[in-house]
């Protein structure tokens, strides 16, 4: 079975390209172009140089020593937390970025949800002189203040989604909006593995230098490229379509994604998608998302800004509807209590998304010698003000 895309941009059933007329030339354009673009030598020499010098990459693959310990099991962290500006966003911007550039672009737009992905599209952005637009729901400005400032600093303009629930699913609207009004000049740099062919194919294929960078460092760490489990956290999904994108063949590693729980997923509250979703169209593409029987989109929840989407990228909704994925899911307390747990036992204080992936942890009956990867995905810098309002530590 495949789990990569077709040339009619599906996984499966899920994928496409459900865009107005309005976008079918900037689809269109970036859908005959890209592959040849990222293939090319050029293009792979400047990417790579920059995730080495300006990224910081390889990123470690650490051995938690004390959470090994504690859940019977050698547990590594791919430590994305310390690539330059504290997430994995950056691999995919570096390389969308330099693509707008093949093509002739001279503006960027973009959504952001945590603020992560705004963050490192305004730093390439400066990095390479263009001017840059984010969008970003008023909801998650108010919560991820240090990410907003450090946007302005960089010289992005951030602009405030009202609709909704002010949240990603929102700013994502906005930056669609714009999109469709400004077709020629402006490149829209999509964060996660959602949104039109493509873009999840494109975002996945620029986040696999992480798998890549694991089975190297395993087989070094340990002899063996493929670990027993690899774990990360699902909103769109970006962090795990890299983490997973080398090991999808490997059906002895099980691959797992841990979606926001929110209040519990039976509360209302909740963006646990593949529990509560069913199949539809949203942001350009065909995939599973939370819907009311009319086709209504619900308003996700979560304690974490980056993961309340209401649905998954289409890749994901093929991993899961295959089975080679198994999804589970923590609640807004078990995020927390993992993130403090990694906090005191690893001196590595998580973002509030990644926190999730430890969470499950005590949910998965690890024999001692597993073999676990967790994707670090981003640094808690950007929640300390979540952390502090939860306040149970």
């Amino acid at each position: 079975m495949s789990y990569t895309v077709n040339e009619k941009g599906y996984y499966g059933q899920f994928g496409g390209a459900y865009i107005p007329e309005m976008l079918f030339p900037n689809i269109e354009e970036l859908r005959l172009n890209y592959l040849e673009i990222i293939q090319e030598a050029g293009f792979k020499i400047e990417f790579d140089k920059l995730l080495k010098d300006f990224v910081g990459r390889p990123t470690p693959l650490y051995f938690a020593k004390r959470l090994s310990e504690r859940y019977n099991a050698k547990i590594y962290l791919k430590r994305e937390d310390l690539c330059h500006t504290g997430a994995h966003k950056i691999n995919n911007t570096i390389g969308q970025i330099l693509l707008a550039q093949r093509l002739g672009k001279q503006k960027i737009i973009a959504e952001t949800g945590a603020g992560q992905h705004g963050v490192a599209t305004a730093t390439v952005c400066a990095l390479m002189g263009m001017e840059c637009i984010v969008y970003m729901g008023k909801h998650d400005m108010e919560r991820q203040k240090p990410n907003v400032e450090r946007m302005r600093i960089l010289g992005t303009k951030v602009v405030p989604a009202l609709s909704g629930s002010m949240t990603l699913k929102d700013a994502t609207n906005e930056a669609m909006r714009h999109w469709i009004n400004h077709p020629t000049d402006t490149h829209y740099i999509i964060g996660s593995v959602v949104g039109p062919h493509p873009y999840p194919d494109m975002v996945a294929r620029f986040q696999s230098v992480i798998s890549e960078e694991i089975r190297h460092q395993l087989n070094v760490e340990v002899g063996n490229p493929f670990p027993d489990y690899v774990i990360a956290c699902v909103g769109g999904g970006s962090n795990a379509a890299g983490a997973f994108y080398h090991f999808l063949n490997d059906e002895h590693v099980q691959l797992i994604g841990v979606e926001a729980g929110g209040k519990g997923v039976d509360t209302g509250e909740s963006a646990a998608t593949t529990m509560l979703g069913k199949v539809g169209i949203l942001h350009g593409s065909k995939s599973l998302l939370m819907q009311t029987v009319d086709g209504q989109v619900v308003e996700p929840y979560s304690i974490s800004a980056g993961l309340d989407y209401p649905g998954i990228g289409p890749m994901h909704a093929h991993l899961f509807e295959t089975g080679r994925v198994q999804f589970l899911n923590a609640t807004d307390d078990e995020a927390m209590n993992a993130g403090i747990e990694l906090s005191r036992t690893e001196g590595i204080i998580p973002a509030i998304e990644t926190a999730h992936a430890i969470a499950v942890l005590s949910k998965i009956d690890f024999a001692p010698d597993d073999v676990v990867v967790i994707n670090l995905s981003g640094r808690g810098d950007k929640d300390l003000e979540t952390y502090i309002r939860w306040g149970k530590y």
